[in-house]
């Protein structure tokens, strides 16, 4: 088999970081059986506490990842009565909720409700990237668009290279809107103004133009992708997983929702935090270095600048 009729996901190790490299064929496009391979690459780098950074990276050329399969997509709106977006709504729930039963899951698919459970189980995945302690990065060696897109807007961060490649939603082009959570994750990134004005065009950006109004947050030489993001993903991946994942989810989750309730999700998140062990010991070690020094070591500018550099306050003594 080459390496254009390679379909799946291979993972690397290097040290605390994984990286996942994403082959879609020829083309460069998301199958369904990709979308299941990426759960399970998911759901183990969350479990273990020796992964703590994620990397996603094409193999096409040019191109991260397309978009999805369209064959794929086109049959799984065959077969349904006309429904609007509020029984689409429910069908939709229900699926969520038939996904978590294997046997009743079996049976939905086998009654054409296949591709709805697949995507479903495409969200899952993505949310729980957004509540986990991993960090998942995008370095984005090409173009992405529709599910390319949101894949990599699901990611806690974006490097893309520069060049002539895009990324954006282009749904609206084939008479569909965005399905993989594009209209919600862009927005809560560049703000609704922007947002409608490019879904509702269908115009990919950029990676200056998706740079400047944030939709990434890098842009480097192609060739140094995968340098830069093994670099970011060292660094974030010195701090603590578990605070990480409380980080990721108030921001993520407790940032939408009303401010009174927001609230309380952070100081819930905070209120399990402040009883880890890792949590209270390096509290100690603080107070203790308070005492010994008769000042306050994250008010030295040296002391700061060292800890956010090693993503822990460490020996107060050598600066």
């Amino acid at each position: 088999m080459t390496t254009d009729d390679k379909i799946g996901l291979d993972v690397e190790q290097r040290g605390t970081t994984q990286i996942v490299r994403i082959y879609g064929g020829k083309d460069a496009l998301l199958y369904p059986q990709m979308a299941v391979d990426l759960a399970k690459v998911v759901d183990r780098a969350d479990k273990d506490p020796n992964v703590h950074a994620v990397i996603f990276t094409g193999t096409h050329p040019d191109r991260f990842l397309s978009h999805a399969d369209i064959v794929w997509l086109q049959q799984g709106g065959v077969g349904f009565p006309p429904i609007n977006t509020r029984v689409a709504g429910i069908v939709f729930r229900t699926a969520t909720a038939i996904n978590k039963v294997p046997g009743l899951r079996s049976i939905a698919s086998a009654l054409g409700f296949k591709t709805l459970l697949q995507l479903d189980g495409l969200h899952a995945t993505f949310l729980k990237m957004n509540r986990s302690g991993t960090i998942f990065i995008a370095a984005l060696n090409g173009s992405a668009l529709a599910i390319g897109a949101e894949f990599a807007w699901a990611c806690d961060v974006r490097i893309m290279a520069d060049g002539d490649y895009a990324i954006g939603l282009s749904e609206v082009l084939l008479a569909l809107t965005p399905g993989g959570g594009g209209s919600q994750r862009l927005t809560r990134l560049i703000g609704p103004r922007q947002a409608l004005a490019a879904v509702l065009e269908g115009k990919a950006f950029t990676p200056a133009e998706a740079l400047a109004v944030g939709a990434v947050d890098e842009v480097v030489p192609q060739d140094k992708v995968l340098e830069r993001a093994l670099e970011r993903a060292e660094y974030l991946g010195l701090r603590a997983k578990k605070s990480l994942g409380a980080i990721k989810r108030s921001i993520y989750f407790g940032a939408t929702l009303p401010i009174l309730q927001g609230l309380q999700f952070e100081h819930a998140e905070f209120l399990v935090r402040d009883q880890d062990k890792e949590a209270q010991k390096r509290m100690l070690g603080y107070i203790d270095a308070i005492k010994a020094s008769g000042d306050l070591p994250l008010l030295d500018p040296k002391i700061y600048a060292r800890s956010v550099r090693e993503g822990r306050i460490g020996n107060y003594s050598k600066v």
